[in-house]
């Protein structure tokens, strides 16, 4: 993020499942669960390398035999840009998670969690398709986690404006917990579309579980209200 520069991203999530995968990967039925949360994501560029960036919110939902609200997650980091080229950028996020009323994590009960430690590899490039703009991004992360298993993570972000002020994101989101006997795994996707009103952008998204072991077979909606200083 340029020198100066504050972003913010105001998002609301929720997921539903009334399915899971098993430890084979089968999916079976469940009772119905719900998850839903709003967050603000702040992110503002210190210096020309470094980007420090914060998240907050409310969550709440429920299950058979569980039921929450309060405070979600708060996360508290720093980017460093190891390198920024016409068109390639890598940087390296070190941070930390202080765990809320809610799932720290989809494969465990609520409450359950503490603090977290995550250091986060990102690389990306841009590039044109179509004459359109194109930019695609790759982040592997490893978080050592309180009261839960640690985890290693892969998200990649593919974006593409097919039209002036339209931009369509294709993301998916990786992970696997080191637990035993039966390691959770997790492959979520999800496309939407964001409109671009100058300093505002509106989102609109769909979320789905493609592949998992372990974890509920969550689906549901994202959206985000985006906006720059």
């Amino acid at each position: 993020m340029a020198d100066g520069e504050t972003q913010a991203i105001l998002k609301y999530e929720l997921e539903d499942a009334d399915e899971a995968f098993d430890a084979n990967g089968v999916i079976v039925p469940i009772p119905e669960q719900h998850d839903e949360s709003l967050s603000l994501f702040v992110e503002h560029g210190l210096t020309k390398r470094i980007t420090l960036q914060g998240k907050l919110g409310w969550t709440r939902g429920d299950g058979l035999f569980d039921k929450y609200e309060g405070r979600g997650p708060i996360d508290l980091g720093a980017r460093y840009s190891l390198f920024k080229g016409k068109r390639t950028v890598v940087s390296l996020y070190a941070g930390a998670t202080f765990a809320g009323e809610g799932r720290a994590a989809a494969y465990r009960q609520p409450g359950e969690g503490g603090t977290d430690a995550e250091l986060r590899f990102l690389a990306g490039r841009s590039g044109t398709l179509w004459k359109r703009h194109l930019f695609g991004e790759l982040q592997v992360a490893r978080l050592a986690r309180e009261g839960l298993p640690d985890e290693t993570r892969v998200e990649t972000t593919v974006g593409w404006h097919p039209a002036r002020n339209w931009l369509l994101l294709f993301q998916n989101y990786a992970g696997r917990a080191e637990a035993e006997p039966v390691a959770p795994m997790w492959l979520k996707s999800e496309v939407s579309v964001v409109r671009d009103l100058g300093r505002w952008r509106v989102q609109g998204g769909w979320r789905s579980t493609a592949i998992g072991v372990e974890m509920p077979n969550q689906n549901g909606r994202v959206l985000a209200l985006w906006r720059t200083f």
